[in-house]
Parts: structure tokens; sequence; C-alpha cells
């Protein structure tokens, strides 16, 4: 394990024990937390964390301001949970899907289907993870930065094992990371779910994108160039 992983592990411990010896006599149910975190999402896409405030979302969930303190210890950890799940919830997946031995195009569509589909669904939490997170304080910086950076990292296996195969054409791993992310990430500015198309073909279409950006002639899903 590496020293950032420690830091941010550690990290998180001390925020996790610090705010449940804190906690309000113990009441946290799970019902009404998700309702706040979903609230919370909800405001801080639409009008910005700065602009959210803690009355906004106790009104959004139909709580007095000071019973909202029942459940929540502040917009920080609201933030940070939020940013959290927003990787926490499809990174298992990730995960298997990068270690897998199929192809490494293959293994790229299925990491970009995830993401399309997660953002679909999660659409104001994905959303504040990349239009929020510059707000999130440095005392919970550091433990989500681990998440994220592990993430990351699975996209990078792929492109670093599709390169290694001949599938990808050589390359800035990390740099064409970013590439493919960014690529699929710009889809939570214009995606709607009335839309001309479903998530699904979204999807495919962005998969098949991916691979073609990274293959540079190399061949597409049917080894054609």
């Amino acid at each position: 394990m590496s020293a950032a992983v420690r830091r941010g592990a550690a990290t998180l411990a001390e925020l996790d024990a610090a705010h449940a010896a804190g906690a309000h006599d113990g009441r946290r149910p799970e019902g009404m937390r998700a309702s706040i975190l979903k609230a919370a999402a909800a405001l801080f896409r639409r009008q910005g964390f700065e602009r959210t405030t803690v009355q906004s979302i106790a009104d959004a969930v139909g709580l007095k301001k000071g019973s909202l303190y029942h459940y929540i210890t502040g917009k920080q950890r609201l933030l940070f949970e939020i940013l959290q799940h927003a990787l926490e919830h499809s990174l298992p997946a990730l995960e298997r899907i990068a270690s897998s031995p199929s192809p490494a195009a293959a293994r790229l569509r299925r990491a970009v289907r995830l993401h399309i589909l997660t953002l679909a669904r999660d659409h104001d939490n994905v959303a504040c993870f990349l239009e929020e997170g510059r707000w999130l304080a440095p005392e919970f910086r550091a433990a989500h930065q681990v998440t994220r950076d592990r993430y990351e990292g699975c996209y990078r296996r792929i492109i670093a094992d599709g390169i290694a195969a001949g599938e990808f054409a050589p390359t800035d791993v990390r740099l064409a990371g970013f590439a493919v992310l960014g690529i699929v990430n710009w889809v939570v500015r214009w995606y709607r779910p009335e839309g001309r198309l479903r998530a699904e073909e979204i999807a495919e279409r962005f998969g098949d994108y991916a691979v073609g950006l990274l293959a540079g002639g190399r061949g597409g899903r049917d080894g054609r160039a």
C-alpha cells in the first residue's frame, strides 16, 4: 500500500471517527440520510455548492434546519459523501473490468459503458463530482483523492495493456486516460433522459469513439481501420 493510500485511509478513518463521536444521539436512519444526500446533490448541481444553504437542503426534505443536523454534520461532509458515491458505486465493477483477461479494446468499451450508464442513473451525483468537487475542503480531499486515483488508474491500466498488446497506438498513458475520461465526462453537460438517444446507445457509440481514438488506425471492433 502506497504512502498516499495510507494517508487517505487514515484521514477518512479519522473523519468518520470524529463525525461518529459528534453525531446527535446516534440517530442516522438510512432512509432520511439517502433523501438528504439526493436533495443536496440536486441542489449543488442546480445552484452550486457555495450558493446552497443548509436551510435550503432542510426545506427540500421537509425538515427544520435544527432537525437536519441530527442527520448531517455540515455541507462539506455532504459534498464529500456525494463525490465518494459517484466513484464508489461503480469502482468495484470497473476494477473487475480492468483486471479481466479480455482484449483491451473490449475492456475499454465496457468501462466507458459503465461510466456513462452510471452517469445516466446518478446524474446529480456525477455532475457534482465533475463540477463542484473543487469546493471540497482539504481535510476531505486526501481521502477522496485516493478513490479518484483508483478509478483513473483502471483506465490507465486498460490503455497500457492495449498499447503493450498492439491494440492501441503508442502514446502517453496518463494523458490518454485524461482524454478518454474527458470525452465521457462531458456527457453530463448535455445528457437528458428524454433525449433522442437512450443512455445505452450513447454508451455504445462513445465506447467506439474511445477505442477509435486510441487505436490510431490499428483496427476497430471488426478488425478494420
